[in-house]
């Protein structure tokens, strides 16, 4: 049989083929070994990846890779829940049906007698309804502003979101020339400490300072930082390729005069 033979003999449904292709991979005795032996935390880094990648496809345009990457995510879920299910946790089936209940509870604008909301009126009750689930979490029904912050973010992003939720509470700058002077105080404290002289870890504390308070920067100003530096690593990539074309030498040989002459080209280039 060829592979889409294969495939129709493993369920009449795409979502039946995909739970029993999965179970049959983690199979302990015919199944794949690699598959068998992973958990947990073995599979999470490569759900991380598979995020990523599918931003990556959507930031390039190519729905062709998004459809891919969207079946490479798709298989971190039913891995995990395979997993689940083989420890009777709980099953794909409760994975769908807890996600169903909750976009529900979330939406009585449309599945309830609510009125119908505008997008900025249903990001307020989003952020209610969601302090309230993880208060419902807790035992002492006092749950943390910060609560629910995965820790594995990417710091900037994690940084975002941390600053966010603090705002809701009123604990945040009124104006972005405040967070502005507050940049320029943690770069004097950077200064101050590489030339005081005080260590790598001292230096290390006022570096994520700065960074925070960049992050703060972008916030008021309506700016995703992970975003905007993703974006600037672009343009950094592109202008170094335009530097390692246009060199007539080693970059190694050339000097950090003719390399900028070079980035400033790249620049006035367009890039």
């Amino acid at each position: 049989m060829n592979i889409k033979q294969i495939a129709a003999s493993l369920g009449g449904t795409p979502q039946k083929r995909l739970l029993t292709m999965m179970a049959r991979l983690r199979d302990p005795k015919t199944g794949c070994p690699w598959d068998v032996e992973q958990t947990f935390k073995t599979i999470a880094p490569y759900t991380i990846e598979e995020a990523y990648e599918v931003n990556d496809a959507i930031e390039r345009g190519n729905m062709t890779d998004l459809k891919e990457e969207l079946g490479d995510l798709l298989l971190q879920v039913v891995f995990h829940a395979r997993m689940a299910e083989e420890q009777d946790i709980f099953d794909f089936g409760a994975v769908s049906d807890g996600l169903v209940e909750k976009m529900i509870a979330r939406h009585p604008h449309v599945f309830g007698a609510e009125k119908q909301r505008d997008s900025k009126t249903q990001t307020v009750a989003w952020e209610a309804l969601k302090a309230e689930e993880r208060a419902a979490k807790t035992s002492n029904n006092k749950a943390s502003v910060l609560d629910g912050i995965a820790l594995s973010l990417p710091a900037l992003t994690r940084a975002d979101k941390l600053q966010k939720r603090a705002a809701r509470v009123g604990f945040d700058w009124s104006e972005p020339a405040e967070v502005i002077a507050k940049i320029i105080e943690e770069t004097e404290e950077i200064v101050e400490a590489a030339a005081n002289n005080e260590g790598q870890e001292r230096i290390h504390e006022e570096v994520g300072d700065l960074i925070f308070a960049v992050s703060n920067l972008a916030r008021k100003l309506g700016v995703d930082p992970e975003h905007a530096l993703r974006d600037c690593n672009e343009k950094f990539t592109r202008r170094f390729h335009y530097i390692e074309k246009h060199a007539d030498a080693d970059l190694e040989t050339m000097g950090l005069d003719a390399l900028e002459e070079l980035y400033i080209a790249s620049k006035k280039s367009g890039l």
